[in-house]
């Protein structure tokens, strides 16, 4: 199982989480996504559901799902409706149970309060699977990245990769040259650059996709 995470919030992770759930069925794995917590409309966790083959209900995909677009704490203060933890923790145990591939995909980025003392650094602790980090690349993506990078770590998890996705902004001069300047900042810490995706793409490079399903063997 992974824990996909992103650098901020609008940087791909459905997108990726997507494109890899479809890759991980067409190759034979009962692979499924789960999208614990939403905020705004349910756009994100339809995704998650149509890449899964429609194999989990809406409901099962997201158990708990804040209408206001903010984060899960701002939105729960607005809406004056608690988060309901327990029902994410029952919701990811059965899952767990009968996908033998579950791809959860976090809320906003890697830090987002969920209740005022609980974040979503405790949910992935809590589940304690490998993270993957995905990247919009775009000026501030190294900054962002690292810092990712450093909080991931210090919250005693493995990050498996950091992937890019090249489709939030235009590619410019910056953008061409983030990826290389980034695998030299990560050499040797463990953590590869995956690769990239493209604006517009269908499916997972065949060495990004390889990379990843060699990490969970």
């Amino acid at each position: 199982m992974l824990f996909i995470t992103g650098t901020d919030t609008g940087v791909g992770k459905t997108y990726f989480t997507s494109l890899l759930i479809r890759q991980l069925r067409a190759a034979g794995l009962d692979a499924a996504g789960c999208k614990p917590l939403c905020c705004g409309d349910r756009e994100d966790p339809r995704c998650l559901v149509s890449a899964s083959d429609e194999r989990l209900s809406i409901n099962e995909c997201n158990p708990v799902w804040m209408r206001f677009p903010a984060s899960p704490y701002t939105a729960s203060i607005i809406e004056e409706k608690q988060i309901d933890l327990a029902l994410i923790r029952e919701q990811l145990g059965s899952l767990k149970k009968r996908f033998p591939a579950l791809i959860v995909e976090g809320v906003g980025g890697w830090c987002v309060p969920i209740l005022r003392d609980y974040s979503s650094v405790d949910l992935a602790r809590e589940l304690g699977d490998p993270v993957l980090l995905v990247a919009a690349n775009r000026l501030g993506m190294l900054n962002h990245t690292l810092l990712t990078l450093q909080a991931i770590a210090a919250a005693g998890l493995r990050c498996v990769g950091v992937l890019l996705n090249n489709g939030v902004t235009p590619q410019d001069t910056i953008t061409a040259t983030n990826r290389s300047v980034l695998e030299e900042l990560l050499s040797g810490t463990g953590v590869p650059v995956l690769g990239e995706i493209e604006s517009g793409a269908t499916a997972l490079p065949p060495a990004v996709f390889k990379k990843i399903v060699e990490l969970q063997a």
